[in-house]
């Protein structure tokens, strides 16, 4: 059984209370890439990653990323997109990744009020009563 840290729980349990209801939207798996193109491109950014169809052995697996490629199912949540671009936008291509600190939440809000039209005083302020730390100007980990 995996163990998920401190700092990826309480993150979750955040996203459960402030993020996934008020973002009902459900993107198809044919719709990502265009998806994923569109915020990399807004972002000023080229080469996005590659969405890839998550293996069906992936049980308790939602989605996930790395700065190369986005694993997803049929169907996803675009707030669970959003978060999956975060950790491509916090990973390197040669695998190093902030997992789900600081810079990972800064960038994570930042999609969340830009991408998705997102509250930005409410999340901030549902943060820190979470006691979650985030980086108040965040970018890409690949960006010198």
């Amino acid at each position: 059984m995996s163990r998920v840290d401190p700092a990826a729980a309480a993150l979750y349990a955040w996203e459960d209370a402030e993020v996934a209801g008020r973002d009902a939207s459900r993107v198809r798996f044919d719709q990502l890439q265009a998806l994923v193109d569109h915020v990399w491109s807004a972002e000023g950014l080229r080469y996005p990653p590659r969405v890839r169809r998550l293996p069906h052995q992936a049980r308790r697996t939602i989605a996930r990323a790395t700065r190369l490629t986005i694993e997803a199912p049929a169907m996803l949540p675009s707030w669970i997109l959003l978060h999956e671009l975060a950790h491509a936008l916090t990973s390197t291509a040669e695998g190093d990744h902030q997992g789900h600190g600081p810079a990972f939440v800064g960038m994570y809000l930042h999609l969340l009020v830009r991408h998705a039209g997102m509250p930005e005083a409410a999340l901030t302020a549902s943060l820190k009563t979470a006691g979650i730390a985030y980086d108040t100007q965040p970018k890409p980990a690949f960006i010198d």
